[in-house]
């Protein structure tokens, strides 16, 4: 999408982050306490922790986010709350997102990103493993916060 661009969030940010993701979230699952606790209080949630949030803007007004917070041990950060806008979907957002994503993880010292989804998001997937990231499976899931989670994928970086 010409004249898009990937930048840090701001907290001029916090209500199109919180409106971008429960647009998703509430159209294919239900808002979890997890989901609650990030989007009302980024700043706690995810900023504090020592991460990052991540927005896709586009003539001016944020049409995409993404975020990515540490505690899934040394070196790696959970890649959190990707989102576009639904009128957008398709135009190269998420992918500009996920390359902002993984730039800055490197950026913070990363070894790895994670993340949780669920199979039925079907182009969030494709978009996830054609970034290289690969399914876990057995003894290497970990435990999830989120009811609604049924796949967990690994990136090496």
């Amino acid at each position: 999408m010409s004249g898009m661009i990937v930048r840090d969030y701001t907290p001029a940010d916090a209500t199109a982050f919180r409106d971008l993701n429960l647009a998703w979230v509430e159209k294919f699952f239900t808002v979890e306490a997890e989901d609650r606790a990030q989007l009302e209080d980024p700043q706690t949630h995810i900023l504090d922790k020592g991460g990052a949030i991540l927005i896709a803007e586009h003539d001016c007004e944020p049409v995409g986010t993404v975020g990515l917070v540490p505690g899934h041990g040394e070196g790696v950060l959970e890649l959190i709350k990707m989102s576009a806008r639904s009128d957008v979907q398709g135009k190269g957002i998420g992918r500009a997102l996920m390359e902002a994503a993984i730039t800055k993880s490197r950026e913070m010292g990363a070894r790895a990103i994670c993340l949780e989804t669920n199979t039925k998001l079907e182009a969030a997937l494709a978009l996830y493993r054609k970034s290289g990231f690969r399914e876990l499976s057995g003894d290497e899931l970990t435990e999830t916060p989120y009811d609604r989670c049924n796949c967990q994928m690994l990136l090496e970086l």
